[in-house]
């Protein structure tokens, strides 16, 4: 008898019979639970491209656990959308990228009645009213509504308690609401408070201030000051609101998704903008299946989130998803308009985008960093590497430059699984061959380590170089010549086609690279360190080569001081004119010699 287990999957023979219309498919393994759902415009072609050539280990892993696929073919590749959303939702499979919050969102709610109610609502929209939202918490909504009840006194109470009050509530003493439950105020008066709310949530707060103001002038006219000065600090009130409230340039619906992943964790960020006004942001951490690129993370989010959702008229990302075009038809024939997704906006909109983005990297960053995380990716990384104990303190050199140029070389340390930046260092690499890596390695290895055999730090428990068995090997007859003993060599090469979670680690007397999967905490920590010590080398790189850029040749000439260099600049008019003079021109100049002049006309033309 043959165990199905055994059985693999006949890939070509199935796609010989598939169609090529739109539709979804479904990947399952041995046990029959779906590992993957996707849709496609091709399903042949689509389905196909899994067995051609797996785009990273994550695909590679799933491709080899398939045991059978199972297809829905659709009209429109917007159906097939909606479909695969609703599987998604219904079966979660291990690798797509779900969102763990898809519980509905908050909103505003004012009823209709003679004597409206203002209050939280999560849920389905029912209820005769309005609904304003949705907001990104619940936490947001309540701190609207107690916004609001200091600015209009509109009822925020139950039903039950208001149709069996007798007397006013405390809100009424403290001057926030009106007491319609009793009478004190009449349906009309009540009325105007409520569509003074109302104008408020529409981002009209102009229109509301323009009717104050004349009340308050009507008010002083009649002598009637204690309702001025009451007039007086209401405005006051909403218009410091009002300049919290507005995102500047705004004054329609828009929602801000911005996504950042590294080490293994990714956070979408997204920004609430109705009516003009920013209703706060909410940060997301959906599981990736074992490592996604921000644009499939995109796809995936835009989907489940706004589909069967309040949809606002625009959406700005940070990565553009490739279904973008079938995402703005689901969403618009869902809404029922046009709604667009831009990715690269212009002018504010585009400082907003960057103010999300910067929220969901400083989110990731933070996740990365808390104790419970660290911990279990330093215990990872101590069972790959077969260590004792898990390595407390953790050292990256990377080298940068362009074409040889203003070589800069990074140090970056990581105590107890989160970056140190006060022991950062990055070193300025002089005296070497133009693009001689294993010379600036060692020049700054050299320079490094020099210093903390002096007492000037403290030794690492393992050390990463960024390449392969060649570099580790050089930087390990570095440290031996250094008489340095102690600290792990690492060493982290990009994989086939250079692609994130493809890394290959050596170890000395080790020929084979130890390859971690793609979910590792233990790799996600590596990756994490490799790229901010390029992140640093780079940006010192920039700055060197920035500063080198700004200098004038002049300065490196022996003999020209800040004097005879600004007779020289007069002049020629400037280092272009000196640049095009010969030797007995520049002579000419008052203080120049015909030895300084030759010397200048050689830091130019490079004679000596």
């Amino acid at each position: 008898m043959t165990d199905d287990s055994a059985i693999k999957f006949d890939h070509k023979t199935f796609l010989s019979n598939l169609t090529t219309s739109p539709g979804v498919y479904r990947m399952l393994n041995a046990g029959d639970e779906i590992m993957y759902v996707g849709k496609a415009k091709n399903l042949r072609r689509r389905v196909g491209s899994y067995f051609t050539r797996a785009s990273n280990r994550r695909i590679a892993s799933m491709v080899s656990q398939i045991h059978h696929i199972e297809i829905t073919a659709t009209h429109t590749e917007a159906e097939a959308l909606l479909l695969e959303n609703n599987l998604i939702k219904e079966h979660r499979p291990r690798y797509n990228v779900l969102l763990r919050d898809d519980k509905s969102y908050p909103y505003l709610f004012l009823s209709d009645e003679t004597f409206p109610r203002l209050a939280f609502h999560r849920g389905a929209r029912k209820a005769k009213g309005r609904y304003f939202g949705p907001y990104p918490s619940a936490g947001a909504v309540r701190d609207t509504l107690k916004m609001l009840q200091k600015l209009f006194p509109v009822r925020q109470c139950e039903d039950s308690y208001f149709r069996n009050r007798s007397r006013p509530c405390l809100q009424y003493q403290i001057e926030r609401c009106t007491a319609p439950c009793v009478d004190f105020v009449t349906p009309e008066a009540y009325a105007q408070d409520v569509r003074d709310t109302e104008l408020f949530l529409e981002g009209k707060a102009s229109d509301v201030i323009e009717r104050w103001v004349s009340k308050m002038e009507r008010a002083a006219e009649a002598l009637e000051f204690e309702e001025a000065a009451h007039l007086r600090d209401q405005i006051s009130n909403l218009r410091k609101v009002q300049e919290k409230q507005y995102v500047s340039g705004e004054r329609g619906d828009l929602d801000i998704v911005a996504v950042a992943s590294d080490g293994g964790v990714a956070c979408v960020q997204l920004f609430y903008v109705r009516q003009g006004r920013n209703l706060g942001n909410k940060a997301l951490f959906p599981r990736t299946g074992d490592g996604a690129d921000p644009g499939e993370i995109a796809s995936a989010f835009l989907a489940q989130h706004y589909l069967g959702k309040a949809v606002p008229h625009e959406i700005l990302v940070n990565v553009e998803p490739e279904d973008r075009a079938v995402l703005e038809e689901s969403l618009s024939l869902q809404a029922d308009r046009k709604v667009s997704i831009q990715s690269k906006p212009r002018g504010e909109r585009a400082r907003w985008l960057k103010m999300a983005v910067d929220n969901a990297a400083l989110a990731v960053a933070s996740r990365l960093a808390s104790a419970g995380g660290s911990r279990a990716r330093m215990d990872a990384l101590q069972q790959a590497l077969e260590l004792d104990e898990p390595p407390s303190r953790m050292e990256c050199f990377d080298i940068s430059h362009t074409q040889g140029d203003q070589t800069v070389a990074s140090c970056v340390v990581f105590v107890d699984g989160a970056s140190s930046k006060s022991d950062y260092r990055r070193f300025n690499i002089r005296g070497i061959t133009a693009g001689d890596d294993y010379a600036a390695m060692r020049q700054a290895l050299e320079r490094r380590y020099q210093r903390i055999l002096s007492g000037e730090g403290k030794l690492p428990d393992v050390l990463l170089i960024d390449g392969g068995l060649g570099q580790l090997s050089a930087a390990a007859d570095i440290l031996g010549e250094l008489g340095v003993e102690g600290p792990l060599l690492l060493g982290v090469a990009k994989g086939p086609d250079r692609r994130p979670g493809m890394e290959q680690l050596f170890l000395l007397g080790r020929k084979e690279p130890l390859i971690l999967p793609a979910d590792s905490p233990a790799l996600h920590l590596v990756q994490q360190i490799r790229d901010e010590a390029h992140r640093f080398a780079i940006t010192g790189h920039r700055q060197r080569r920035g500063k080198a850029k700004t200098r004038s040749v002049l300065e490196d000439i022996q003999g020209i001081g800040p004097k005879r260099r600004a007779r020289l600049l007069k002049q020629f008019g400037g280092l272009q004119g000196l640049s095009r003079a010969g030797i007995e021109d520049i002579s000419t100049v008052e203080g120049i010699s015909d030895k300084l002049a030759q010397e200048i006309y050689a830091a130019f033309h490079g004679d000596k």
